[in-house]
C-alpha cells in the first residue's frame, strides 16, 4: 500500500511540473490559426492516452504531452514558414506518427539514431532551446523586429513586458529553489494579476467541457505530394526522435532503469510516443513526446506504470478547466518558453568544441535554428556540413552511411528550393 501511495504522489509531482503545457500549447498553436478550445481538449486527451500507454504497455513512470519546440516548429516552421494551413501541418504530424509506428515495430528507429553523431544529437536540443527562448522573448516584448539591426530591444516599460519579467523572475527563483510546478504557478500568477488589473477578461465560467470539433479530424491531405511537406515531416521525425530518446535515457538513468547503457523495453516506450503523436494529430495537436519533467516524479520515488497512469488521469480531469487556458495571455506563457529554452541549452557542454570537424556542424545546427526561425534549416545546415567537413579533414570513416543519405536529401532540397 505504501508503494502505491508513493507512485501516486510521484504522479501528482510529475503532472504539476508539466501542467504548464495545458496553457502554453493552445497559446502557441493558436498563432497558427487553431481554435484554443479544440487544442486544449486535444492537448489533455492526447497526453492522457500516450501517458496511459506508457504506463500500461511499457510499465515506466514517464509522462508524455505535446512537445515544446515541436509545437513551435508546427506554428512557425510549417504554418508560418512554409505557408501551409494548420490542417496540412496536422497531416504532417499524423504521417510522422505513422512512420514512427512502423520504424518502432521494425526497430529501425533505434538504428537511425545510432548513426547520428553524438555532437549533432547534442546540438539539436540546444538549437531548439534557443529557438523557443527567442519566441518567448518576442512574446514577452523583450525584443522586436528592426529594419536596421534585424532585432532590437522592445518596449520594456509596457505592461506586457513588465508582467513577463516578473513571471520570469518568479519562475527562475522557484525553480532554483527546487519548487515543483514553478512554471505553472508563474503562468497562473501573471494571468491572475492581469485579470485584477483589467487586462484580461474572464469567461462566464472557468469550468466546462471543451468542444473538440474545431480541431478533431481536421487534417488536410492535399499537400501530401509536395516536397516541402515531406521536408516538414523529416524535420518533425528527427526532432522528435532526438528529444524522446534523450529524455528516455536521462530519466531512465535517474530511475536506475538502464541496463548496460540501454533502456529495457525501449521499443514499448517508443511506441507510446508514436501512438500518442498519431492520436494527437487526429485530435488536433502537434507532436507528442516524452517529457523530461518525468524526472521529478522519478525523484519522488515513481518506478512503475502507476505513476504514469496517475498523470494520465489528471490530464483527463484537466479537460474540464479548458476555459482557463483560453484566457491566458501570451506574455504570461512567455517566461515558461524562456525557461524551457534555458534548460534545453544545457546540452551545449556535451559538444566537443576542441574538435572543429565536430564543433562546426554542431554550431551551424544550433545557430541556424533561431537565426532563420526554422528547426528544419538548422538540421539541414548540420547534416550537410558534417559529412563534408569530416571527409575533407581526413575523417571520412567517422561518417555513417545514413549521414550521407541525409546530406544528399537536404542538398536536393536546397537545389529545388
Amino acid at each position: 500500500m505504501e508503494e502505491r501511495i508513493t507512485e501516486i504522489r510521484a504522479g501528482f509531482t510529475t503532472f504539476i511540473t508539466m501542467a504548464y503545457i495545458i496553457f502554453v500549447n493552445p497559446q502557441i498553436l493558436s498563432e497558427a490559426g487553431m481554435p484554443k478550445e479544440g487544442v486544449a481538449f486535444a492537448t489533455c486527451v492526447a497526453s492522457a492516452i500516450a501517458t496511459a500507454i506508457m504506463g500500461l504497455h511499457a510499465g515506466y513512470p514517464f509522462a508524455l504531452a505535446p512537445g515544446m519546440g515541436l509545437n513551435a516548429y508546427f506554428t512557425y516552421g510549417i504554418v508560418k514558414g512554409l505557408g501551409y494551413p494548420w490542417q496540412v501541418a496536422l497531416t504532417a504530424v499524423f504521417v510522422e506518427g505513422l512512420i514512427f509506428i512502423v520504424l518502432t515495430l521494425s526497430k529501425v528507429r533505434s538504428l537511425i539514431v545510432e548513426s547520428i553523431p553524438a555532437s549533432m544529437r547534442s546540438a539539436v536540443p540546444v538549437g531548439i532551446g534557443l529557438f523557443i527562448a527567442l519566441i518567448g522573448m518576442k512574446q514577452a516584448g523583450f525584443i522586436q523586429a528592426s529594419p536596421a539591426t534585424l532585432v532590437a530591444l522592445g518596449n520594456l516599460k509596457s505592461y506586457e513586458s513588465l508582467s513577463a519579467f516578473v513571471g520570469l523572475v518568479m519562475a527562475g527563483v522557484l525553480m532554483a529553489r527546487g519548487f515543483n510546478g514553478a512554471l505553472l504557478l508563474s503562468i497562473l500568477t501573471v494571468t491572475f494579476v492581469s485579470v485584477l488589473m483589467g487586462k484580461v477578461t474572464l469567461p462566464p465560467s472557468l469550468v466546462g467541457f471543451p468542444d473538440p470539433s474545431g480541431t478533431l479530424m481536421k487534417m488536410d491531405l492535399s499537400k501530401i505530394g509536395d516536397l516541402a511537406f515531406w521536408k516538414a515531416v523529416v524535420a518533425l521525425l528527427f526532432v522528435d526522435m532526438f528529444d524522446t530518446l534523450g529524455t528516455l535515457a536521462a530519466v531512465g538513468t535517474l530511475g536506475g532503469f538502464m541496463k548496460e547503457g540501454k533502456l529495457p523495453r525501449m521499443e514499448k516506450a517508443l511506441m507510446a510516443d508514436a501512438i500518442g503523436t498519431t492520436v494527437g494529430a487526429i485530435l488536433g495537436t502537434s507532436t507528442v513526446t516524452t517529457y523530461i519533467e518525468s524526472a521529478t516524479g522519478v525523484a519522488e520515488g515513481g518506478r512503475t506504470g502507476l505513476t504514469a497512469l496517475t498523470v494520465a488521469v489528471l490530464f483527463l480531469i484537466s479537460t474540464v478547466f479548458y476555459p482557463l487556458a483560453t484566457v491566458v495571455p501570451s506574455y504570461a506563457t512567455a517566461p515558461a518558453l524562456i525557461m524551457v529554452g534555458i534548460l534545453m541549452c544545457s546540452n551545449v557542454r556535451e559538444i566537443p568544441w576542441s574538435r572543429l570537424d565536430e564543433a562546426i556542424p554542431a554550431f551551424l545546427t544550433l545557430f541556424f535554428m533561431p537565426a532563420t526561425y526554422s528547426i528544419a534549416n538548422g538540421l539541414a545546415a548540420g547534416f550537410i556540413s558534417y559529412p563534408i567537413l569530416k571527409s575533407l579533414s581526413g575523417n571520412a570513416r567517422d561518417v555513417k552511411p545514413f549521414m550521407w543519405v541525409l546530406c544528399l536529401l537536404f542538398l536536393i532540397k536546397l537545389v529545388l528550393y
